[in-house]
């Protein structure tokens, strides 16, 4: 009798659960879920996810190549006004975000922002020894 009525209290509660639960439930689908992205209102499968994730990576990197294939076609000068206008661009966006954050917030931007500058100089780094590694073994 105890277990019958255990079990049923716990079939009870079950509907209750399921539909407090946003959206049928939560979904890990890592950090990157938001519920502004392009592809939130289409409900994806994961693999759907995986697959448009890829082919987004994909386009960026080619979007990367285009440009950098047209820059090497212009004078070094327009190169760096080109590079300065980027990376400013990109500066006063990062101040704008970081004004929008608490200061507990800021902290952490500000130590996300050390990490990714040390890993760029780090994949400079790397670029730099192959370049010289395959220019030896020529």
């Amino acid at each position: 009798m105890r277990k019958t009525l255990i079990a049923l209290m716990f079939a009870a509660t079950l509907p209750t659960v399921a539909m407090a639960m946003p959206d049928g439930g939560p979904r890990h689908d890592g950090p990157h879920h938001r519920g502004d992205a392009p592809f939130a209102q289409l409900d994806l499968s994961r693999d759907q996810r995986q697959q448009i994730g890829k082919l987004m990576g994909e386009q960026m990197q080619q979007r990367r190549d285009i440009t950098e294939r047209y820059m090497a076609k212009l004078p070094a000068a327009e190169q760096k006004a080109m590079k300065d206008e980027l990376k400013a661009s990109h500066d006063k966006t990062d101040g704008q975000i970081r004004a929008l954050l608490k200061p507990e917030q800021q902290k952490k931007f500000d130590e996300l922002q050390k990490e990714r500058a040390a890993r760029k100089a780090e994949w400079k780094e790397f670029q730099a020894w192959k370049a010289e590694k395959a220019g030896k073994a020529q």
